[in-house]
């Protein structure tokens, strides 16, 4: 299991803990984080859980794959750190990951 923190746009966070296998898009979707709507249910066929993922975590999260960065070409502000939240699976290593959700979406 894993502490999540989601920041708004406006700055409020909400940590949530999510289980290890589910999708940080999964945690968020389950706690009712504002902003990630996450259309597809997780396929990776739209952008409507896009967050920026923090630098300190870029090496943990990993990259994103090439449907992945298909898929953000759809996303508005994408941003060097940008991550589609259905594609990081929740690990004990991302214990503390925090994401930030787009001005565009929160």
């Amino acid at each position: 299991m894993a502490k999540i923190t989601y920041i708004q746009p406006d700055g409020v966070e909400k940590s949530v803990d999510v289980d290890n296998g589910l999708s940080v898009m999964e945690g968020a979707v389950r706690n009712m984080v504002v902003g990630i709507d996450a259309d597809c249910g997780g396929a990776c066929a739209c952008a409507t859980c896009h967050v920026y993922v923090d630098p300190a975590w870029t090496d943990k999260t990993g990259t994103a794959d090439g449907m992945e960065e298909s898929m953000l070409d759809f996303a508005s502000d994408v941003e060097a750190t940008s991550r589609l939240s259905c594609q990081i699976k929740v690990t004990d290593a991302l214990d503390g990951l925090v994401v930030r959700i787009p001005r565009t979406q929160g």
